[in-house]
């Protein structure tokens, strides 16, 4: 299986249960792994045949940046079903953390993965 990654991506939004996280944005960063066969890529040197981790990443700063979720797990499944659907990955690994969230703490979060590997 081969994998095609993005790390440590940065967005803005509104997350959390509290009533001060509601009213100011904070950081999020994901770490996305995905399975992709990358041969077909790499023998025609064409986007075209490539998991595009642009159009993935840009995809994914629009839905967070425009979401208010409460919790980071519904976020995850919500991004987990975006790239699973929308980009047609049948595997991932996702970590999606909120850095400072907690004092004394470099960052808190969840890891799921979904899909089957290949």
């Amino acid at each position: 299986m081969d994998i095609v990654y993005i790390r440590d991506l940065r967005i803005e939004t509104i997350i959390g249960i509290y009533d001060w996280e509601r009213e100011v944005k904070q950081t999020i960063s994901l770490d996305l792994e995905m399975a992709h066969d990358i041969r077909r890529a790499a023998e025609t040197d064409d986007i075209e045949h490539a998991l595009n981790y642009k159009s993935i990443a840009k995809r994914l700063i629009a839905f967070i940046e425009a979401s208010e979720f409460l919790l980071v797990e519904r976020m995850a499944e919500e991004i987990a079903r975006i790239v699973h659907e929308e980009f047609s990955v049948p595997w991932l690994k996702l970590r999606v953390s909120k850095p400072g969230a907690l004092r004394y703490s470099q960052d808190v979060g969840i890891i799921i993965e979904r899909g089957e590997r290949t």
